[in-house]
């Protein structure tokens, strides 16, 4: 399939499943081979994070979704419900620079279709996600109840992030192996991120003079929307999650046609 038809994006996936999926449950595994918690830390490192980001916003700054003050069980799940999905796109950015680096082996093997170690962290990253949400599910439940329907447009709402996540994989991968500083750029503009989206506060919280310029974070419109849908039983906004899909495989697109002509000189740096 060429480069430049636009379904090659997610169709790699499927071309070398027998590749993409074995080293996704090789890298899991790695990931926690040798801890004594093992795979648990997927469960408790978000927790950890959670408990001091909910004291820190609901109790400190008393920032709050609209909620009564004394709600801070609802306010840790609208912090949860933000963190998760954002952490899809931050943990995979955060890692793309090395991505080449550490796998020196594959580029020297020129058959290698180095493309798609963009998926497999991807894959990584979403099974990080689905013990997030079950834990965010369990919680909810609890503390709420049972979701509204709507909350079933969840996984076409987290599209676009997927799409941008796979862009920004190939294009920081491909230039991390030339630029070895980009690795700490990048942990510096997720951090900045992470406090530029909805997650600690709704976007109308965001002064009506910035509001032009905060919207140019796609992650803003994303965000917005998955809490309407799981929390206020609010159908997506068609026309935006439109424009935010065209968008997000525009750039996904874009992300793997450059890795695909940078790929020719890989092989000499490294």
């Amino acid at each position: 399939m060429s480069i430049y038809n636009p379904l090659t994006v997610l169709g790699l996936i499927w071309r070398y499943r027998e590749l993409v999926f074995p080293l996704a449950r090789r890298k899991i595994a790695s990931r926690y081979r040798g801890s004594v918690l093992g795979v648990f830390w997927a469960v408790l490192n978000p927790l950890i994070m959670l408990g001091i980001y909910t004291f820190i916003f609901s109790v400190v700054f008393q920032s709050k979704w609209g909620l009564n003050p004394s709600d801070r069980p609802e306010f840790a799940l609208f912090l949860f419900s933000g963190l998760i999905l954002y952490s899809v796109f931050a943990d995979c950015i955060n890692e793309a620079p090395s991505v080449l680096l550490d796998n020196k082996l594959f580029i020297r093997q020129l058959v290698f279709p180095t493309e798609i170690l963009a998926w497999v962290d991807l894959l990584v990253s979403l099974f990080n996600l689905f013990i997030n949400w079950v834990i965010l599910m369990g919680f909810y439940a609890f503390v709420i109840g049972m979701p509204p329907t709507t909350f079933l447009y969840l996984p076409l709402i987290l599209l676009p992030i997927l799409l941008i996540t796979l862009g920004g994989v190939w294009l920081v991968s491909s230039i991390g192996l030339y630029l070895r500083d980009l690795g700490h750029m990048m942990r510096l503009f997720t951090t900045a991120l992470l406090f530029l989206s909805p997650i600690f506060y709704p976007a109308a919280a965001v002064p009506e003079r910035f509001q032009a310029y905060y919207a140019i974070n796609p992650l803003v419109h994303i965000l917005e929307m998955s809490k309407r849908a799981l929390f206020y039983g609010l159908h997506p906004d068609w026309e935006v999650l439109g424009f935010s899909l065209i968008g997000s495989w525009a750039f996904a697109w874009t992300g793997y046609i450059w890795f695909m002509n940078a790929k020719k000189g890989f092989a000499d740096v490294v």
